[in-house]
């Protein structure tokens, strides 16, 4: 398969478990000859957006008679090329179900799901790739921890402890479990700063906190919480972390050992690879003592009229055909930002989000969510905004509609948070390697002309006050 032969980074450096094994002849030559184009192109760009754009074909489109300007990356990612090409791969070549077959075509879709998983192990540097269980998405990742290690060690009196900024889907797991064990859930409010409050943290952490679920980055606030401090708190009453990092595992280093976590979940829709897909990390023990999150076929070890047992993770919950070509996928992608390196990203948006935020700040009567970079010394390259006397979402219509400019609007699956921030929604761009500073200038330019569209029509209503996630 070819993982990486349409892509055109050249700054390669393979993470192991290679697929090159599995390339054709004719693909291993477009893969060299594409690096090697790719180093003269990397001489003429000016930045990493500029050098990795030309991989990802949907952007280079007109929308609506302008040229497409894509800042909706905390929604979804886009694809490279060699993601298309991986799938493309699979189907036409090596499609058949996993583990079950001895036949080329089964053992060859089973190297490449498994080599996926090490994949991604290798990725977050967890200990070893059985701790890493696919799911459908984050979502399911969270819901699995939180019926089969929830339902197996919460009790009435037990707390759990989120933010307000928590996405829906490390919230609602939450509540469900807590309505059928009688566990409470308390809730760390925002700074003054605008940011999870962390000596609200120390005070509501105690012996009844069972687990501390939260998030790494926020998907409206821009900010990060500090993990590594997180668990060294938790840890004291013996609490579990599981960490959402949906919004960073994608722009940053993110290792599960370093930061000691028990449990941390991520989706593939969000770091360049298929939707359908994500992860659930979660140390072995921990996964070992859980019981099965569905019943069926892969997840067994023995079927017996009476009972069934149940097969070690990650298979243990597993059951079912698995989403293998998302699988293999999500390694091509992971190969992809491997090649890039993830530091690279990281130091390349950490600029970007500045340039974001200072440019914004030029805007007339608007409100910038989340703190400030002199304040925090970091954001992530992300702004949730509102522009007084405007509707977010009449914004994000019409820049897209005049201007070809792609932002998000309403509460951003995050109600509890913007009921913290006294909005009913709001809008946000969100960039990715791949977005550049002209994009932003674009964007700014954009903004400021559908606000001097929309003022001047402030007596109409334009669009229903719809609230979208």
């Amino acid at each position: 398969m070819a993982s990486s032969s349409l892509c055109h980074f050249p700054y390669y450096t393979p993470s192991p478990p290679s697929f090159s094994k599995l390339l054709s002849p004719l693909s291993r030559l477009k893969c060299a000859t594409s690096n090697r184009a790719a180093s003269h192109v990397a001489k003429l760009s000016s930045s990493l957006g500029d050098i990795t754009r030309t991989d990802f074909p949907i952007l280079n489109q007109d929308i609506n008679g302008v040229k497409l300007v894509y800042l909706d990356n905390a929604a979804t990612s886009q694809k490279p090329s060699c993601v298309i090409k991986a799938l493309d791969e699979y189907y036409q070549l090596y499609n058949s179900n996993v583990h079950r077959g001895i036949h080329y075509l089964s053992s060859k879709a089973t190297d490449l799901y498994e080599g996926a998983r090490k994949k991604v192990a290798f990725f977050i540097n967890a200990p070893q790739s059985r701790e890493i269980v696919f799911t459908r998405n984050a979502t399911e990742a969270i819901n699995l921890v939180a019926h089969t290690w929830g339902l197996s060690n919460l009790k009435a009196g037990d707390e759990v402890l989120l933010t307000v900024a928590e996405h829906h889907s490390n919230i609602v797991p939450w509540q469900i479990v807590g309505q059928k064990t009688g566990a409470k859930l308390n809730y760390v409010g925002l700074t003054k700063d605008g940011v999870p409050d962390m000596e609200e943290f120390k005070q509501l952490l105690s012996e009844k906190t069972k687990i501390v679920a939260v998030h790494h980055v926020s998907n409206v606030l821009g900010s990060a919480l500090p993990i590594e401090e997180i668990v060294e708190l938790s840890q004291k009453y013996g609490a579990k972390v599981l960490v959402d990092a949906c919004q960073s595992v994608p722009h940053m280093p993110v290792d599960v050992q370093k930061l000691g976590v028990d449990f941390l979940v991520a989706s593939s829709h969000k770091m360049c690879g298929p939707t359908g897909i994500g992860f659930l990390y979660g140390k072995f023990d921990l996964l070992s003592s859980m019981p099965p999150f569905l019943g069926g076929g892969e997840m067994i070890s023995e079927v017996l009229k009476e009972y069934s047992t149940y097969a070690e993770p990650p298979s243990r919950f597993e059951a079912g055909t698995p989403a293998i070509g998302e699988a293999v996928g999500l390694g091509a992608a992971i190969d992809y930002l491997s090649q890039i390196g993830m530091h690279k990203i990281h130091e390349y948006e950490k600029e970007l989000a500045n340039y974001l935020y200072e440019r914004l700040l030029t805007v007339p009567s608007i409100h910038i969510y989340g703190p400030s970079p002199s304040v925090s010394g970091y954001r992530v390259p992300l702004c949730s905004f509102n522009i007084k006397g405007l509707h977010a979402t009449d914004i994000a219509t019409i820049i897209d509609d005049q201007h070809g400019v792609a932002i998000r609007s309403g509460h951003h699956c995050a109600q509890i948070l913007h009921r913290e921030l006294d909005e009913s929604s709001s809008a946000r761009a969100s960039l990715h390697f791949y977005n550049t500073k002209e994009e932003i200038d674009a964007f700014i330019h954009a903004l400021k002309d559908t606000i001097n569209f929309l003022k001047s029509y402030t007596s109409v209503s334009l669009i229903p006050n719809v609230k979208l996630t």
